[in-house]
């Protein structure tokens, strides 16, 4: 309790904890309910590595560092041999979907629109954060969602939860774990030996050279590392500071754009599991590579036009 009752720790963090232990519970409540499922021949691997997720979401603060590492990787061990699924689901029927679809109509979009508009006022408004937002926003779309139809109780959002966990499955994962490979690689100096290799090939001093090589890394190391944020880290210590930034370029124009770029790199990769993977699996399309396909022109149109954007406003 001492870190809730510490003054030196902001509220935003305090309220950030509270709501991964509340994610860690819905973990804890998927792996539960699939290891209790005997008709899941794999229910075994999957009740360990949603259990396990859980346990290190919810309570990974107090853990210790070593025994942390220890629990994702018996946590892996179950996804790396296939045996992470699920049997029983509970799907609505289509005439009970229906039936709501008419009786909402377009309403039904009001909590998902909740849950932005909380994040941007949390964002703009206060110091608890944007990430605080999104759960306030959550919760109160849950509370918009029991009033606009009753049969939406706390059991109906928990097994909801699950369903979802379970039509993703590891690859929930993959956003964490590759946000946490961008810190790795930034510690490990790769921006420097890339700064060096760029170095043989712009031009000392000519920043439109830079801006479009940071640009096209950005969206390059993006696509491998399926995040903007862990890819900027990189990409600016190697390029964006020495090469642009330090000709003189406006740092906020360069930096927003220079993210912007990675993300049309994110419309292009397998590896951004929640853009590209996640709706996949949650539609059950045939073609896996669907959604990239569909954005992969728009992905190059934005990032032409976002190196113009940074070579004439910066």
């Amino acid at each position: 309790m001492s870190f809730f009752t510490s003054p030196e720790v902001t509220t935003g963090a305090k309220l950030l904890e509270i709501l991964y232990i509340v994610i860690g519970l819905l973990l804890l409540n998927t792996g539960i309910r699939n290891l209790n499922d005997k008709a899941n021949e794999k229910r075994i691997g999957t009740g360990i590595f949603w259990i396990v997720l859980g346990i290190v979401i919810a309570l990974g603060r107090w853990i210790p560092v070593k025994i942390v590492g220890g629990l994702v990787v018996i946590m892996a061990l179950p996804a790396i041999f296939n045996q992470v699924s699920y049997k029983t689901n509970d799907i609505p029927s289509k005439e009970y979907t229906k039936a709501v679809s008419d009786k909402l109509g377009y309403k039904i979009f009001i909590p998902a629109f909740m849950i932005g508009l909380t994040a941007v006022i949390f964002a703009t408004m206060t110091k608890l954060g944007a990430l605080v937002g999104v759960g306030c926003g959550v919760i109160l779309a849950m509370i918009t969602l029991f009033f606009m139809n009753k049969d939406n109780n706390l059991d109906v959002y928990l097994r909801d939860s699950k369903r979802l966990l379970d039509l993703v499955g590891p690859l929930s994962m993959l956003p964490m774990f590759l946000a946490s490979l961008g810190a790795v690689f930034t510690q490990a100096g790769v921006g420097e030996v890339v700064s060096n290799i760029v170095g043989n090939i712009i031009p000392e001093g000519n920043v439109v050279v830079g801006i479009i090589v940071y640009a096209i890394g950005m969206a390059l190391f993006t696509m491998v590392m399926g995040n903007a944020f862990a890819a900027i880290t990189v990409m600016t210590v190697g390029i964006g500071a020495p090469f642009v930034l330090a000709q003189g370029a406006d740092p906020t124009i360069i930096g927003m754009l220079a993210l912007t770029c990675g993300y049309c790199g994110t419309l292009m990769t397998p590896m951004a599991a929640n853009f590209n993977i996640v709706p996949v699996a949650i539609l059950e399309m045939k073609d896996k590579n669907g959604v990239i396909k569909n954005q992969v022109v728009p992905a190059l149109i934005m990032l032409a036009v976002q190196i113009v954007y940074m070579i004439i406003f910066s």
